[in-house]
């Protein structure tokens, strides 16, 4: 046989085999039984002892104090542990890591941070973390659209996302470059938008490089004077509004970066997904945010974290009076019942840390059930996933955590995450 004809064989041999492969019919995985000594119904805050879930595929089927064993079923024994949905952080920053917020933008690439991105999103899943809201890339653009799809597509592990790009920020606002030479002209952390048109405009295009929602900064520079926060708004409530009106019409919401009073109360009346920080907010705020179902995501882990890693004295002294105003001011929250999502504002400190956002919620005035509501179940509905997550029901994702002990007394467990399942398949198993 010719040389050609040979390799012509081969080559068609070779085709052959890679269709019978790519063809072949996929093996459904084995369901799974995960048991633990609890279970957490977290819209209730009843507790099943012991706690069942019977997963098939990337779903619950049931759930109970004992559930149906199929044949072949794989069993998971937990032990003296309890079983709750996996955990949500509705504030991350996955391109940010200690020591570089500022300089990063200009003494890293996007490839660069596009790697440590990744790493930071398996670090939050290990941690039980299954669902995240990234709330801007600071200055990587719509690089976080790039870490959802390999995730989405299995190529990385990573907590279900979703991302905003950029935030938007006027000139000379929160995140611009303003302590730097004017001259040598260095880049923004954010996107600029001056009005209204301009805020629209950028919207459009995060939309079209694949952003789920909006971030906007809508307060800065932040100032403690006399003991009380001073915080100037970048946005009109108008303009808020038009930015408002737009994700609607793009199928996004907008969450605001927005410390006090005037732009928290033009963020509530413009009708935002979310007031993120929400240090200050009036009586009419609180009304407003309860009558529209606003969440306040209070971030404390990012201000307990500065406070406690200054590089003065002076600057301990300030960064100490404004956590100390903020958990004032969060007291009045949780007594005037305003709803609460969970959000850490991970990245300058450690990826894979940020549980500590709710050990520090129920320290400074919410209870337990109240604060894992907040994460799991009001998480759900700000990420547009109610009714998908946030809990142990037939049906919902296989999002499935174990944590030592029991969370409603001692809700600092969630710390010590232990099992991680995401959409059916086991992440973590010590």
């Amino acid at each position: 046989m010719p040389t050609t004809t040979k390799r012509a064989g081969s080559l068609l041999l070779c085709a052959i085999l890679a269709l019978s492969v790519v063809s072949a019919p996929q093996q459904p995985a084995a369901p799974i039984v995960i048991r633990a000594a609890r279970l957490l119904e977290v819209d209730t805050g009843n507790l099943l002892e012991p706690g069942e879930v019977l997963v098939e595929g990337e779903r619950i089927r049931a759930v109970g104090t004992a559930v149906d064993h199929p044949q072949g079923a794989r069993i998971i024994d937990l032990g003296d542990a309890t079983l709750l949905p996996g955990m949500v952080d509705a504030h991350v920053h996955l391109f940010l890591h200690p020591g570089a917020e500022d300089m990063q933008t200009i003494e890293e690439s996007v490839p660069w941070r596009t790697i440590l991105a990744e790493q930071a999103a398996k670090a939050d899943l290990m941690a039980g973390f299954t669902a995240e809201r990234d709330m801007g890339t600071e200055g990587a653009g719509s690089a976080s659209t790039a870490v959802r799809d390999a995730i989405n597509q299995g190529i990385i592990p990573g907590p279900r996302l979703r991302v905003s790009a950029n935030a938007i920020d006027i000139l000379g606002g929160h995140e611009d470059a303003n302590r730097f030479n004017p001259a040598q002209h260095v880049l923004s952390n954010a996107d600029y938008a001056n009005d209204a048109e301009q805020i629209i405009e950028v919207m459009r295009e995060q939309h079209k490089e694949g952003a789920d929602f909006a971030k906007v900064y809508e307060t800065g520079a932040d100032r403690m004077i006399d003991g009380v926060l001073h915080t100037p708004y970048q946005y009109t409530e108008e303009q808020l509004a038009a930015a408002v009106e737009e994700a609607h019409r793009l199928g996004m919401v907008v969450g605001v970066h927005a410390q006090g009073e005037p732009g928290t109360h033009y963020a509530a009346e413009a009708g935002v997904a979310s007031i993120d920080h929400a240090t200050q907010l009036s009586d009419e705020t609180m009304r407003l945010m309860k009558e529209k179902g606003i969440f306040a995501v209070p971030t404390f882990t990012i201000f307990d974290y500065f406070a406690h890693h200054t590089s003065s004295a002076t600057e301990a002294a300030s960064e100490g009076a404004l956590l100390d105003y903020k958990i004032a001011e969060f007291k009045k929250q949780v007594a005037a019942g305003i709803p609460f999502a969970v959000g850490s504002d991970v990245g300058p400190f450690p990826h894979g840390t940020q549980a500590h956002e709710l050990t520090l919620m129920v320290r400074f005035g919410m209870k337990p059930l109240a604060v894992l509501q907040a994460d799991m179940i009001n998480g759900a509905k700000l990420l547009g996933w109610a009714r998908q997550m946030g809990e142990l029901k037939p049906g919902y994702y296989a999002d499935v955590i174990a944590v030592p002990g029991n969370p409603l007394d001692d809700i600092s467990v969630v710390e010590h995450v232990r099992f991680v399942m995401k959409n059916g398949e086991v992440v973590r198993q010590e």
